[in-house]
């Protein structure tokens, strides 16, 4: 400590700090979640004013959960990821009642009940999902959603929202919490004046300008945007807040955190049909964007015994609003040819604003639709962004044809490599059937090189299209080949450019195996499906002698995934371009699982706190010997792990007559072979 700071004088420094500390979090609880202030905002710039003094004066109490800390951090390189414990899983959507009638009839199936049901419908916000940890009552990290299973850690940025809790108002040793980021039509509007006044571009709609915002690098940039959060529900957390959806909200709102207030609770699926029309009146006039509703089952032990899917949960729908519309008028229809060979017809259109984006194409999806629609060239059509977001057209305006409109015909041989077409059956699609087509092959080049497969930094668009019209490349096997001096040949490829790409060549060739597999482009194996049969076969062997029954056997795999994948390696050509890449240096790794699976088809529930192990050490020890550890007790809970001051689930296990067992024991079983 300096001389010239007395003991005296830091003591009161600190009982100060701490005083307008508190009194500022409780001003933004009241102004930002409760809308209910009870400062002046001449008497809250005042004392955030001598707060900031003091803590200047002070550096050494300097702390992260100040609320002068909103104001920004430093600025950062780049973003770190951060894999989320419980997946972000994405949710299937329903456009009409009968989807969301059918969506309650599979939940009963599943449950094998004929019970009425209660859901909880909520306003599906049009922007940003985020996660944020506490531990201990404190902000401690903040994340984007990404691909589900890892997002990009964005606290500095979540700092700054002004309605984000950074001291909880009780203690709760960890919980993780999810939201939906967005900026206001109000706010919107003023970001892009004051965007216009600076001679800036203008953000396209308010969810583009919330994830612009999340992004930046620089802190104090996303603290000007007018940034809002709704909290919606819960990832991770040490005990169950509720036995119930709305109850976790009502917790979570005793917390501080802002829930929407157009949430409607515990309602059979019929009046969530009711909400759904309501809030469809309603959505142009609220004060943010909402494309649908989503409407979720409120029973937690419910929600654990229906599980998840591979891309969503069973207890959750996004009942979505009718698309935004607008009329205008097709200038044109083309054929685009896609990596699988599948012939997409594209409407080009007069240009027209949806939603604050404008369309100028919109997908026709395939000849059938077409017909059924008598879409013709010249014709004015209504078209609308599917689900808010992809364009596509709905109808044709019949009494505004001319009579100049012109029908268009599938063409018969690819447009790209005029090799014959073909339809199977059971299949709306025509396909080009040729495998060296160049648009096959530039888009099988482009989805193996993308950043979910080898992640090939450089490998763009323009340079694909070049080296295959060049015939430096007819497959993706040919890219291990490329030498620098072929690469800096190339068009707008100097010295610098080509050495920079061979290095990201040479990077990508240590790949974990479900990303190989995804970047082999086989029909239907997405990246989540790629991660399951990784997971299931361990190496490339054992995956491309697989038999469709094996296959099949696996959850998540249904028959069409199976036959697909079976038919990509009983073709001789896929079997030896695998080879080729292989051969060219490619090292493949998978995360050794545990030889022992001693908790295969176990359900364990953790209460407490456990001596030398995390919960979150506990839990992928449990995972790693085969068991599955669930938030709630069940009637499919096998057993109950309670460590150091258990929670109210010991009395339920208790009472469900469900085991209960000590750290000791679970020990002992992960040992047992």
């Amino acid at each position: 400590m300096p001389d010239s700071v007395k003991p005296a004088e830091t003591s009161s420094a600190i009982h100060r700090i701490e005083e307008l500390r508190n009194a500022l979090h409780q001003h933004n609880y009241r102004y930002y979640v409760l809308d209910d202030p009870d400062l002046s905002d001449a008497e809250y710039d005042r004392m955030m004013r001598e707060l900031k003094e003091l803590e200047a004066a002070h550096p050494e109490l300097a702390s992260p959960d100040s609320p002068t800390s909103r104001v920004g951090a430093a600025p950062l390189d780049k973003f770190d990821t951060v894999a989320h414990s419980i997946p972000m899983l994405s949710l299937d959507n329903g456009f009409d009642d009968n989807d969301i009638l059918d969506f309650d009839k599979r939940v009963k199936r599943h449950l094998d009940s004929e019970e009425p049901i209660l859901y909880t419908a909520e306003p599906k916000l049009d922007g940003v999902a985020v996660e944020l940890v506490y531990e201990a009552g404190r902000l401690i990290m903040a994340s984007t959603r990404g691909d589900g299973m890892t997002g990009e850690v964005i606290t500095s940025n979540v700092r700054t929202i002004r309605s984000v809790p950074l001291l909880l108002h009780e203690q709760v040793s960890r919980l993780e919490v999810r939201g939906e980021v967005f900026i206001s039509l109000e706010g919107f509007k003023r970001l892009n004046e004051d965007r216009l006044n600076r001679g800036l571009s203008l953000f396209a709609n308010p969810r583009n300008a919330a994830a612009g915002s999340l992004r930046q690098l620089n802190p104090r940039i996303t603290a000007r945007r007018p940034l809002e959060i709704f909290f919606y529900g819960v990832g991770h957390m040490t005990d169950p807040l509720s036995e119930s959806h709305w109850g976790t909200l009502q917790v979570l709102k005793r917390l501080g955190f802002r829930i929407n207030p157009l949430i409607r609770a515990e309602i059979p699926i019929e009046e969530t049909l009711d909400y759904h029309r309501e809030m469809n009146d309603k959505r142009h006039t609220l004060a943010y964007d909402i494309d649908g509703m989503v409407i979720k089952l409120d029973s937690l032990s419910l929600q654990d015994r229906l599980g998840e899917k591979s891309r969503s949960p069973r207890w959750a729908i996004a009942y979505k609003f009718q698309a935004i519309q607008e009329t205008t008028r097709v200038l044109d229809i083309d054929v685009q040819v896609g990596r699988t060979g599948a012939l997409t017809p594209v409407a080009h259109l007069d240009p027209v604003s949806i939603g604050g984006v404008t369309v100028s194409r919109a997908t026709l999806h395939n000849e059938d639709e077409i017909r059924r629609k008598d879409i013709r060239i010249g014709d004015t059509v209504l078209v609308q962004r599917a689900g808010d977001v992809i364009p596509e057209v709905v109808k044709v305006i019949e009494s505004s044809r001319t009579g100049q409109e012109k029908i268009f015909t599938m063409p018969a041989t690819c447009p790209v490599c005029e090799a014959e077409v073909f339809r199977e059956k059971d299949e709306a699609v025509a396909r080009c059937n040729h495998i060296g087509c160049p648009a096959q092959v530039k888009a099988r080049i482009r989805h193996f090189a993308s950043k979910g497969a080898f992640d090939m930094d450089g490998m763009g668009s323009k340079l694909i299209e070049q080296m295959v019209d060049k015939g430096l490349l007819s497959s993706y096997a040919d890219i291990f080949s490329l030498d620098k001096a072929t690469v800096q040949s190339l068009e707008r490829m100097g010295a610098k450019s080509a050495q920079n790409l061979m290095n990201a060549i040479e990077k990508s060739k240590a790949i974990p195996l479900g990303r190989f597999i995804y970047a082999l482009g086989i029909r239907h194996v997405g990246e989540n499906v790629a991660t399951i049969l990784a997971d299931q076969f361990q190496n490339m062997e054992n995956l491309s002698s697989a038999s469709t029954e094996a296959l099949e056997a696996i959850e998540g795999i249904g028959p069409e995934i199976a036959e697909s994948v079976r038919h990509f390696f009983d073709q001789n050509q896929n079997r030896q371009t695998v080879r080729r890449i292989l051969d060219a240096g490619v090292r493949i790794f998978q995360e050794k699982k545990p030889e022992k699976r001693s908790l295969e088809g176990k359900v364990f529930v953790l209460t407490g706190t456990f001596e030398g192990m995390t919960r979150s050490e506990t839990k992928k020890m449990i995972e790693g010997a085969g068991g599955k550890v669930t938030n709630t007790v069940s009637r499919n809970t096998n057993y109950l792990v309670a460590g150091e001051s258990p929670g109210s689930k010991l009395d339920k296990a208790k009472k469900s007559g469900v085991e209960v067992i000590d750290r000791q024991s679970l020990l002992q079983m992960v040992r047992d072979a």
